[in-house]
């Protein structure tokens, strides 16, 4: 009788399991994502879910496609040949506006990590925001957050977006070697682009946002930053994948978080280094405690960034949006309570 039960109990089993197989089963394991200068300490944390095998782990085969800013990662998923990006929260509100339906579900960055700062070179007698008029300023390419940054600056000093030349320099070596040859007057950037300037003496900083107090005093509220967003036809179609990677990414918010410098350039490739590890050890401590503990995003995130847009772009101050519709932590729920120590 024993042994007929065992017999029964593995018949069931043998039937019931491919079924079991198939409702945990990722709906697209093989996926692209899109990231505007990976080696950005920005975007540490989908680095480090890449180098830790963090996507590997959930069952993802996850190809990433570097461009030179987060307007041209955007333009990929918009334009299908990505499925998600990592990059910058406010573009889901953004092109909500345009009516795109995107949502964030996993934050990378707590807050911008963006620092404005001026050539010494070109710009010896700075005083205040003001004398940037009639100047060149660089960003990672035209459109991204790091031009938004720049633009709010500017509106509250009283200029516009026109009264500056923008200028795209990317966001490694060719940003510094512009500002170095006195191509542009300023810069709005991140590391471990800004400290290798810092410490050559060729940057004076206006404004950083890689200080969270600093950043929400800028902003006026929690700014979120970087985080992975998709379209929202995409998550409803795919939410274990969407699940597994944003286990991904909160494993790897919560391993940077108990990592020393030392794990942390052990773990990123040696390009994103930019030939001085000591700089990059210094980048990773400045930007550490803006980096998202645990993937959640703020509860008044949304409000604040789209303060920040609308102060450069009245008709998102106008328009009806649902700020609800372009962020959710019900991902990052699940992954905290699967992975509640990283």
């Amino acid at each position: 009788m024993h042994r007929r039960s065992l017999l029964q109990a593995a018949t069931v089993a043998a039937v019931f399991a491919p079924l079991f197989a198939r409702a945990q089963a990722l709906e697209k394991p093989k996926l692209t994502l899109a990231v505007g200068g990976k080696n950005l300490l920005y975007y540490l944390p989908l680095t480090i879910a890449e180098q830790k095998g963090y996507f590997k782990a959930e069952g993802l085969d996850v190809s990433i496609v570097d461009f030179a800013g987060g307007a041209r990662a955007l333009q990929a998923v918009v334009g299908g040949s990505a499925d998600v990006v990592s990059g910058a929260f406010e573009h889901t509100i953004n092109m909500q506006a345009k009516g795109q339906r995107l949502r964030a579900f996993a934050l990378q960055g707590r807050a911008p990590q963006i620092v404005l700062g001026i050539n010494p070179k070109t710009m010896a007698g700075y005083k205040t925001v003001a004398d940037l008029k009639g100047k060149k300023i660089g960003v990672t390419a035209p459109g991204s957050s790091t031009n938004v940054m720049v633009n709010f600056i500017l509106a509250k000093a009283g200029l516009k977006p026109s009264d500056v030349s923008i200028i795209g320099v990317g966001a490694a070596q060719g940003a510094v070697a512009a500002m170095r040859a006195g191509q542009i007057d300023a810069i709005s950037n991140l590391d471990p682009v800004i400290t290798l300037l810092q410490r050559s003496g060729d940057l004076k900083i206006v404004s950083d946002t890689r200080i969270v107090a600093e950043a929400d005093k800028v902003f006026g509220g929690p700014m979120p930053a970087g985080c992975l967003y998709a379209p929202q036809a995409f998550i409803d179609k795919n939410p274990a994948t969407t699940q597994a990677l944003a286990n991904a990414i909160v494993r790897a918010d919560k391993w940077i978080q108990a990592a020393g410098p030392k794990d942390i350039i052990e773990a990123v490739p040696e390009s994103f280094l930019l030939g001085d590890r000591a700089v990059y050890i210094d980048a990773f401590l400045a930007a550490k405690g803006a980096l998202s503990p645990d993937g959640s995003f703020p509860e008044k995130g949304a409000d604040t960034a789209l303060r920040a847009l609308a102060s450069i772009d009245a008709t998102l101050g106008q328009a009806k949006l649902d700020l609800s519709a372009v962020w959710t932590n019900d991902f990052v729920k699940k992954a905290n309570a699967k992975y509640p120590k990283g």
